[in-house]
């Protein structure tokens, strides 16, 4: 015959009672705090209005710029993938050895794809980019030599490089020209962009810090009384900065929804303009947008920074309330 399990003391059942209770007066208290500080907020609509707008303006900025940099960066990625090299050929090599050049080219490693240019191609694309078919058509021999156009397999500068060299040794090739030179000022711009970007992203970050911590800084001197009573009677630091952390949260909350709401805006305004400028170029471009991850994390980002400036502000301030 089994026998059933020995209960468990009577002193281990009080203590888990003890510690479920206590641990739902801290979750009850924590969403009291939170409804009360959105509900003050709700109380003065305009100021709190301003607030949040201040510390969307300040997001706004960095955010613009490091959408525009990543624009940027998409943009050096397919100029990357359509670099190209172009071998001129030697004086005088005829249509078929240029092709069996052409053919060498072709098989050196590293080279996706060639195509050869005559020097009676290059003469009538030349004549049809500069307009000049009766000029260039009075001259009696052609200057412009036959060329082949290598496209690498690898994009990357240095291996571009590499493969320049290897195709300039070769019999018959004159000169590799590779101009990489504005890829790489335009990634340089990028970087100085990127640390322009960091750099507006810390200063405009202590600006919400400020804007946050002056409204609450405010919101302790407004409770003051209050403060000196629940201390008196034994309240923690903790459980009298609970609600202004909960009101700086809800403040970085509004002023990351408000930037998001104005990037997607200027977004929408300015994309018939910018496509149409691309379009002039015969290109096609549109700016970049949030999307989930980039929104997410602009209002995680503001809502940390309301939390950390009531923090700031909350935790200065009330050692200077004192019980009197």
């Amino acid at each position: 015959m089994s026998r059933s399990p020995a209960p468990p003391p009577r002193g281990a059942r009080t203590h888990r009672t003890r510690s479920s209770s206590r641990f739902r007066g801290w979750l009850r208290h924590h969403r009291a705090m939170a409804l009360d500080s959105a509900r003050r907020l709700l109380r003065t609509p305009i100021g709190s209005l301003v607030t949040m707008l201040a510390i969307a303006i300040a997001l706004v900025l960095p955010a613009a710029l490091w959408l525009t940099l990543d624009s940027a960066r998409l943009l050096d990625a397919e100029l990357t993938e359509s670099a190209t090299l172009t071998a001129y050929l030697a004086p005088g090599v005829d249509d078929g050895e240029a092709g069996r050049i052409e053919e060498a080219l072709g098989a050196q490693p590293g080279v996706a794809r060639t195509r050869l240019i005559t020097a009676a191609e290059g003469m009538a694309e030349f004549q049809q980019a500069l307009g000049l078919t009766d000029a260039l058509a009075r001259l009696d021999d052609n200057p412009l030599p036959a060329s082949v156009v290598v496209t690498p397999e690898a994009p990357a500068p240095d291996a571009v490089r590499e493969l320049a060299e290897t195709l300039g040794a070769l019999s018959g090739v004159e000169e590799v020209r590779l101009d990489m030179a504005w890829i790489e000022r335009l990634r340089s711009l990028a970087e100085l962009g990127q640390r322009v970007a960091l750099a507006l992203a810390v200063l405009f970050g202590g600006g919400v810090l400020l804007v946050v911590g002056n409204t609450i800084r405010l919101a302790v001197e407004s409770r003051r009384k209050e403060i000196e009573v629940i201390t008196l009677i034994g309240a923690t630091h903790g459980f009298v900065r609970r609600p202004f952390l909960y009101s700086g949260a809800w403040y970085g909350l509004g002023g990351g929804l408000l930037a998001w709401a104005l990037l997607t805006l200027g977004g929408e305004w300015l994309a018939a303009p910018v496509s149409a400028l691309a379009a002039s170029y015969g290109a096609s471009f549109s700016l970049p947008r949030l999307g989930a991850g980039g929104s997410a994390t602009l209002v995680g980002c503001s809502i940390l920074l309301g939390w950390l400036g009531a923090w700031i502000a909350v935790s200065r301030h009330l050692a200077e309330v004192k019980p009197r």
